[in-house]
């Protein structure tokens, strides 16, 4: 059995007079009252350790959870997982000016990208069933032996529908050209306590990011960087110096350990929530895409034709919020704290709703959109002299900035690119990122 370090390093002081150092609340009043996490709420004290250099609980700490999801090194992150994905571009960017990014990944890769003066060699996998798939390892191999100046590649593995990348590939690949293999798991971090680890990142990554808040019992920016390539520590460490913040909530802190550390003292957790899962996935009625991560449930409202955006509303009524919907699916994620009574009740009232006659036939495909020709590069494009036009002249110039559809957040169109009919159309439907008032950000004339 593993100890909560942290936490019970945090509660034996908790008692403590907090006068004479931060934070400003000393735990005290109203605030205490409103907010009871306030005992354990420090900052860096003797007893305390301190992130930026531990050398006492928080390093023990580390260490543990190192050795549960089988890193040389794990580092606990308390501003999500974006931290993390910063830091090993960092590292990256030390190996080469150019990594192939996928389309689906996250706005922090793109955002990294930009801060770092990383190009991204854009790669893209095919659609099915409205869902854009991991990009086959041909590609890879394709890129990597043919441009020595690829640092490496960062993948989304699982991705928001639980789709889960073929990373024994990629990794094959990329070591045989010495190039690194940089996994964003921010949805990923129960996956470490599947049998056999399966599909979990660690098992193939040089470097990659647990996001512990979305699928384990972690408070929300926890996260946990990892690295087994000990040619990466140093730049890793520099690069967290760097976008890790200097005032770490130890609160965060000690529950990213907690949710590691739970389902190492708990193993029945993860397999009887995977378990429950079933319940709503083999549920008759229902359409349920066939995702590789038991966690993700993605209800298809396309066969019943129903808008999923509708539908999502209905729940709501109902006090049951999916994590999103993108107008064909309903999005609930699961994690091992959950019971076959959770289950059940999700199962019940998605297929009461779904069923609902005042909801049939409001079902709308969305905007098929095709690849963006490219003829400049991302670092190209967000260099240059730029204006914010109307959506419909923006057909024909050339992005730049990253717009598209959230949720999931994948761009419909990526800095560098020219922008097409079909992007503009895509975006005239839901809610948007990276628009200014409705305005697409263009390359001036």
């Amino acid at each position: 059995m593993y100890d909560y370090l942290i936490y019970n390093q945090l509660k034996k002081h908790s008692g403590a007079e907090k006068t004479f150092h931060m934070p400003g609340h000393k735990a005290r009043g109203e605030f205490k009252k409103l907010f009871p996490v306030a005992d354990i709420d420090v900052t860096e004290l003797s007893y305390s350790d301190n992130l930026a250099a531990p050398d006492g609980v928080i390093a023990a700490a580390q260490r543990d959870m190192a050795s549960i999801l089988g890193a040389a090194r794990s580092y606990i992150l308390t501003d999500g997982s974006s931290s993390g994905v910063f830091s090993m571009l960092y590292a990256a960017s030390k190996r080469g000016t150019k990594v192939i990014v996928p389309r689906n990944c996250h706005q922090s890769v793109w955002n990294a990208c930009r801060v770092l003066g990383i190009e991204p060699v854009i790669v893209q996998g095919k659609t099915e069933n409205g869902i854009m798939l991991p990009p086959p390892p041909e590609e890879i191999l394709r890129i990597a032996q043919n441009d020595a100046t690829v640092a490496g590649m960062i993948v989304t593995s699982p991705d928001y529908y639980g789709n889960i990348a073929p990373l024994t590939a990629y990794a094959e690949i990329l070591r045989s050209y010495k190039k690194i293999l940089m996994v964003d798991g921010a949805h990923g971090a129960h996956l470490a306590f599947a049998p056999d680890r399966n599909g979990y990142a660690g098992r193939c990554a040089d470097i990659w990011v647990d996001g512990a808040h979305k699928t384990l019992s972690t408070l929300t920016q926890g996260a946990v960087l990892n690295i087994n390539d000990s040619d990466l520590f140093a730049d890793a460490e520099d690069g967290l110096s760097i976008f890790r913040t200097t005032s770490p909530s130890y609160p965060i802190m000690a529950s990213v350990e907690y949710g590691v550390k739970l389902l190492a003292n708990n193993k029945k957790l993860y397999q009887n929530a995977e378990t429950a899962s079933l319940i709503i996935r083999n549920y008759k009625g229902l359409h349920v895409y066939p995702s590789a991560d038991w966690t993700k449930v993605a209800v298809d409202c396309a066969p019943h034709g129903v808008s999923a955006d509708l539908a999502a509303a209905e729940l709501e009524k109902r006090d049951i919020y999916c994590e999103f919907s993108d107008g064909r699916y309903l999005l609930f994620y699961l994690s091992p704290v959950v019971n076959s009574g959770d289950v059940k009740k999700l199962a019940r009232a998605v297929k009461s709703v779904l069923s609902q006659k005042k909801l049939s036939s409001t079902y709308r495909q969305r905007a098929v959109v095709a690849q963006s020709a490219r003829t400049y590069s991302f670092q190209y494009a967000i260099k240059k002299h730029s204006e914010w036009v109307e959506p419909q002249e923006a057909v024909g110039r050339m992005c730049a900035k990253n717009f598209g559809l959230t949720p999931p957040c994948i761009p419909v169109c990526i800095a560098g690119e020219m922008i097409t009919e079909s992007a503009v159309n895509a975006v005239k439907e839901g809610k948007t990122f990276g628009l200014n008032n409705g305005k697409i950000k263009v390359v001036a004339k």
